[in-house]
């Protein structure tokens, strides 16, 4: 019996994969397996087949190539790889990539938080149990919840949700507050522009997101928690509920997890589609089914949160991560990065990129090696013009400064923003007086309307940046760019949250390294 893997994550889905699945099920002497995606989505469908000597792969593979691939598969697991850089080459069959760990993609990658995706079948706890699964739980359970605190706060873990807020902290903070009722919630509400990774975790490895949440829980007093899924998100929805109810019926959640005397149940919410959900306390305010509104802080989350209780409110990367700091200890976590940007950041390479898809990486990483030497540049083979980094309110980064090294001071010294690690590529036909435009219009659509500077100064942002694009007298062009600026300070310094304080981030960056496209002069002023 040959075991086939064919990715049932929603990218390779999107291109194929389930008719791949099904061309070779039923087929004689074939298991298929559906695991998540490895990452490599330009050359998706990836089908990997169990060998003698280990997986292999054979890239972007079609229903109509599958009597191909298992008439050849034998022979053609003994050649040399064909497409180790790039989109597989036309073939009668897939082409063959070897060893997918071999795979120079991978083998410059650090892969902690995603080290089984891909690999595991994301049905399976026992399989997720073979490659390293629940020992940082079982660990955890034999610790005092205080013990386990600490050690998250000494690996150096930041959210990575955006905020890069010490996870540690967060958790010392949830354990030391008064109260029998404790919560423990993840934000998978994943809106920003060309970011994949929590659907892609939550799709290929739930069990690292259950295990970590359980440690959660452990290490702060918890006995609920809640996965906060956005809408747009079906396959992952599908798939963490499906883990729940295995996990419930193996032990690894319920009444008494692993005879500790742990209590703590998951349960997954579905998000409406609101991009603000995925800011924290608005999403606190959806999960107790109530509008999807900001609320003014203080009190913070992690003393009053959801239904007024404690609650802890992470991304699902900075959870899925924890498993790993207790298996292997904090000290091996944190011997990854630079600075205070401890550990790794899972990079999500989108828009007009050669070589798309989820790669993880020490932070320190330049850039330009992200851009160039993992995506390889733009799909279109036209010169990089912007990378927008950390979503629709991230700012543009110019060619000229891809050297900046992708940590959180580092970025944040430059003038730019890490956020979840979204990375989109732009050749030289973009228009940056559109982008800009797109971010005040998109900060007008998704508003929760609370708060006046993020309502009404990004409508207001929209119009202005019109009247400025259409030129005008010179002293209207004046008039209109003051307003733009003035606009931003407000929105900044006057928004409830990150959604309207975010908003003038690409706006200015794009007026600072792109003014020619405002009518406006190298100095920024009025031509």
């Amino acid at each position: 019996m040959t075991r086939f893997f064919v990715p049932g994550d929603a990218a390779a889905v999107s291109v194929g994969a389930d008719e791949v699945a099904a061309a070779l099920t039923g087929q004689p002497g074939v298991e298929v397996v559906r695991t998540g995606s490895r990452g490599m989505l330009w050359l998706e469908p990836l089908v990997e087949v169990d060998t003698a000597d280990g997986r292999v792969g054979f890239a972007n593979v079609s229903p109509g190539q599958v009597g191909a691939l298992l008439a050849d598969a034998t022979s053609v697991c003994s050649r040399e790889p064909t497409a180790s850089a790039g989109p597989a080459p036309e073939a009668d069959h897939p082409a063959y990539l070897g060893p997918l760990d071999e795979h120079p993609w991978m083998t410059r990658q650090a892969r902690l938080t995603t080290a089984r995706l891909g690999v595991v079948d994301p049905a399976d706890p026992d399989d997720y149990a073979r490659h390293g699964g629940w020992v940082g739980l079982r660990r955890a359970l034999g610790m005092a919840p205080e013990a386990v605190v600490e050690e998250v706060v000494a690996s150096g873990l930041r959210g990575r949700g955006g905020a890069g807020f010490p996870a540690g902290v967060k958790w010392r903070t949830v354990a030391g507050a008064p109260g029998p009722l404790k919560f423990v919630t993840i934000n998978a509400d994943e809106g920003d522009s060309g970011t994949f990774a929590d659907r892609m975790l939550m799709e290929g490895d739930p069990f690292a997101l259950i295990e970590g949440m359980a440690i959660t829980a452990w290490a702060v007093g918890a006995s609920e928690g809640y996965v906060f899924i956005r809408s747009e998100y079906p396959h992952a929805i599908a798939t963490m509920r499906r883990a729940v109810e295995t996990a419930r019926t193996g032990g690894w959640l319920g009444p008494d997890i692993l005879g500790s005397g742990l209590a703590f149940d998951v349960e997954v919410r579905v998000g409406a589609g609101a991009y603000i959900c995925g800011e924290e306390t608005s999403m606190l305010s959806t999960i107790e089914g109530r509008r999807g509104e900001v609320r003014a802080k203080p009190p913070i989350p992690a003393l009053s949160g959801l239904f007024g209780r404690p609650t802890v409110v992470n991304n699902v990367l900075t959870v899925a991560a924890v498993p790993s700091i207790l298996a292997d200890g904090p000290e091996a976590y944190a011997a990854h990065g630079v600075d205070r940007s401890r550990g790794t950041q899972v990079f999500q390479l989108a828009g007009n990129v050669a070589r798309g898809g989820l790669v993880e990486v020490d932070f320190g990483i330049t850039l330009r090696d992200l851009v160039e030497g993992f995506g390889g540049g733009t799909r279109s083979g036209r010169p990089v013009r912007a990378v927008q980094v950390g979503g629709p309110l991230g700012a543009y980064v110019p060619a000229d400064r891809l050297d900046v090294p992708l940590a959180y001071e580092a970025m944040a010294d430059a003038g730019f923003m890490l956020g979840h690690g979204g990375v989109v590529v732009f050749d030289d036909t973009v228009d940056m007086g559109r982008m800009a435009r797109f971010a005040m219009e998109f900060c007008a659509k998704e508003s929760c309307g609370k708060c006046t500077p993020c309502r009404i100064g990004s409508q207001r942002g929209v119009e202005t940046i019109d009247r400025l694009v259409a030129g005008g007298t010179e002293s209207d062009r004046r008039a209109n760019l003051a307003l733009l600026q003035d606009l931003c300070t407000t929105m900044e310094r006057g928004s409830l949250c990150a959604m309207g304080g975010l908003t003038p981030m690409p706006v200015r960056s794009a007026l600072t390294y792109f003014p020619e496209d405002f009518g406006l002069s190298a100095d920024g002023e009025p031509r």
